[in-house]
């Protein structure tokens, strides 16, 4: 079954950012909501995986729907090493491979204050993908990283998503073109399908 978005509705002080959104997205491949800055990517992203509500409509998800998150903030727990931030994707995930991935292979030992914003960004990012989900929700996955690294965690993207739905957000056409994606042009008018 795949979600559904049936008249979403979301404002914020009193801004329309979201009006009348109706979106089947499918159980499986790869989406990419595209547009500028501040058109309401990134909310539709929290409704989608629940971390917000719509003032309106409703969001109708397949029961028990797993989400892996990597949002444009790295958002690892400080007082865990990167290691440590790995090993919460669950049972049975080697953090030093996933390290290896994101080539950071000598920072397992390392807390979040001591790598870069790029370091954090691909260990959350290797968190993300590591993580066993349905849907795999990546904001900006690419963002402050240099040309060469940003192609090497695109790839990475490309052979870690298996069966699942990937939702990306970019502001880079080629990104969601070397992903494979089925582009959303936002802002949303009311219908989309």
């Amino acid at each position: 079954m795949s979600i559904m978005l049936e008249n979403v509705s979301r404002s914020f002080d009193g801004r329309q950012v979201l009006k009348n959104v109706n979106m089947t997205l499918p159980d499986k491949g790869a989406v990419c909501f595209f547009g500028p800055s501040g058109c309401g990517k990134t909310t539709l992203l929290r409704l989608i995986c629940g971390l917000d509500k719509p003032d309106e409509g409703k969001i109708i998800l397949p029961q028990g729907t797993r989400f892996a998150c990597h949002f444009q903030e790295d958002r690892l727990l400080p007082w865990y090493t990167a290691e440590e931030n790995l090993r919460l994707a669950g049972e049975g995930i080697d953090p030093r491979v996933w390290l290896e991935k994101v080539l950071l292979p000598e920072a397992g030992k390392l807390y979040p204050n001591e790598l870069s914003g790029g370091m954090r960004r691909r260990v959350s990012l290797a968190r993300a993908l590591a993580y066993q989900s349905d849907v795999l929700v990546l904001d900006e996955p690419v963002r402050e990283l240099d040309e060469a690294t940003a192609e090497k965690m695109l790839e990475l993207i490309a052979q870690s998503v298996g069966d699942r739905l990937l939702i990306l957000v970019t502001h880079d056409r080629s990104q969601a073109e070397k992903l494979g994606c089925r582009v959303i042009e936002f802002p949303l008018g009311g219908e989309m399908a």
